[in-house]
């Protein structure tokens, strides 16, 4: 039996329960999934604390970073972006990784989309890193856009080998140079940037926020005819994986993605 729950604070909007509990029901699997108010600086504590009945926990925001400092087991992906999602157990010791990464290049592929060219990726905390070793090697070029440098050496070891910049907030340039704008930032922050939107987009816009629904920037991306992805896509599909792991097994993750993405519709439209 699998017995997990997402970690984070706030925690009260996560639709992350509501996603594994209807995979588990899908796959006929016994399981429980629920979520836990977990503060930044509390992990260890909370990890200690533990019996040996959990099988794994999702990890948000605050706890992708604390989490590496706080186990022996952490995947090299998630050293390389200093950031895991994803806690599970094996012989009796917690391991860390990261769906992150696999989850911005599955949410990219269900759309039909290979990333190429030019990438702007706005913000540069855990996601932005996460996006970007997502879009290394594949992209022609890379740039972060945020409001300051900070962060910029531990982004910079996200990358491998694609060529990577860091422009000033608002750089209008970049953004309509962009085949791919991948927004990571905090609620409110990008859509303080629809101003230098194009008026005819060509690139993606993708938005990792789900809550609010749609995002400012999203809707007026949207509007504008351009192409968008939202975040309930990075949602599904990074919880696909975490599924497989817990469970030890693999999903079909289209027809997986579809009924996950029904549900946690229908979840936020009641909700607004």
């Amino acid at each position: 039996m699998i017995k997990a729950a997402v970690l984070g604070s706030p925690i009260a909007h996560s639709l992350s329960p509501l996603l594994h509990q209807l995979a588990y029901r899908e796959l006929g699997i016994s399981g429980e999934y629920s979520k836990l108010e977990v503060p930044s600086g509390e992990l260890s504590t909370f990890l200690a604390s533990l019996d040996d009945s959990w099988t794994g926990f999702s990890l948000t925001m605050p706890l992708k970073e604390e989490i590496v400092d706080c186990v022996n087991n952490v995947s090299p992906l998630s050293k390389k972006i200093r950031s895991a999602n994803t806690l599970y157990r094996t012989s009796g010791e917690w391991n860390a990784t990261t769906t992150d990464v696999s989850g911005f290049i599955d949410s990219l592929q269900s759309h039909g989309v290979e990333i190429s060219g030019n990438v702007v990726i706005i913000g540069a905390g855990a996601t932005a890193r996460a996006a970007a070793a997502a879009c290394d090697a594949s992209a022609s070029h890379i740039t972060i856009m945020a409001r300051s440098s900070r962060g910029a050496d531990e982004i910079f070891e996200s990358v491998d080998s694609t060529e990577m910049n860091f422009v000033s907030w608002g750089d209008e340039e970049s953004i309509q140079a962009a085949q791919l704008i991948i927004s990571t930032t905090p609620e409110g922050a990008t859509d303080s940037l629809i101003q230098i939107f194009p008026t005819k987009p060509d690139g993606i816009f993708f938005d990792v926020l789900y809550k609010p629904w749609p995002t400012q920037a999203l809707a007026t991306w949207q509007a504008k005819k351009g192409q968008v992805i939202d975040g309930l896509d990075l949602l599904i599909h990074q919880a696909i994986s975490q599924v497989e792991i817990f469970a030890g097994l693999s999903v079909d993750r289209t027809p997986m993605a579809q009924l996950m993405r029904k549900a946690a519709f229908e979840a936020l439209s009641s909700s607004t």
